[in-house]
């Protein structure tokens, strides 16, 4: 199973990596406008920081800042592969840390899992079963096992999309998955999340 992850993981980087800067921002952008139709107000939202070829979250923490939404950022802690929570307000706190991700070392506002409404995570691939694979470090599928109440979604590029995922028992399903041409993988209401933030 390792093998074959690895395998995909390399495909989808490469993938990934062949897209044009511009490309990248334009449909980052999209993929903001149909994320913020999820977003209900006042709900406070967990958001990766994005590194440069990643969906970029820029967008979405501007838009979030701008409808009020509290916004809390994960900050990488290697000794137990484990994520620390901080409050994000202004972008100038984000420093380049860990794997290079921005982070706000040095401007820390602890915020818990238990305050978070939606988790908005990265991706390298995923599958319309509501498959999602990582880079392979295990730092939110430890996160969202021991918080399974968080409504969790996933954004990537249409690019990074595969048939079908390697999966095992650790690996854990989005509720919902958003690309630039908008939501790829609804949950339909029957497992996984907080019942709280189901569509009614």
């Amino acid at each position: 199973m390792r093998e074959l992850k690895n395998s995909v993981r390399q495909i989808l980087r490469q993938r990934k990596d062949a897209m044009m800067p511009e490309d990248r921002l334009l449909k980052s952008r999209r993929i903001c406008r149909h994320l913020m139709e999820f977003i209900r107000n006042g709900e406070t939202v967990m958001v990766f920081t994005s590194k440069e070829k990643e969906v970029n979250t820029k967008p979405l923490i501007q838009a979030l800042f701008g409808k009020g939404n509290p916004v809390v950022v994960p900050i990488i802690v290697k000794e137990d592969v484990s994520l620390r929570l901080s409050y994000l307000r202004d972008f100038s706190a984000l420093v380049p840390s860990t794997f290079g991700v921005p982070e706000p070392i040095g401007s820390e506002i602890p915020a818990l899992a238990e305050d978070i409404g939606t988790i908005i995570l990265p991706m390298l691939g995923f599958d319309r079963k509501g498959g999602r694979i990582g880079y392979g470090a295990g730092y939110y599928d430890r996160f969202m096992s021991k918080n399974p109440g968080l409504r969790k979604i996933g954004i990537a590029f249409a690019c990074q999309e595969v048939d079908s995922l390697p999966v095992d028992e650790n690996d854990i399903r989005m509720d919902y998955i958003i690309t630039e041409d908008g939501i790829v993988y609804p949950d339909g209401g029957v497992s996984g999340g907080d019942q709280r933030h189901r569509d009614t």
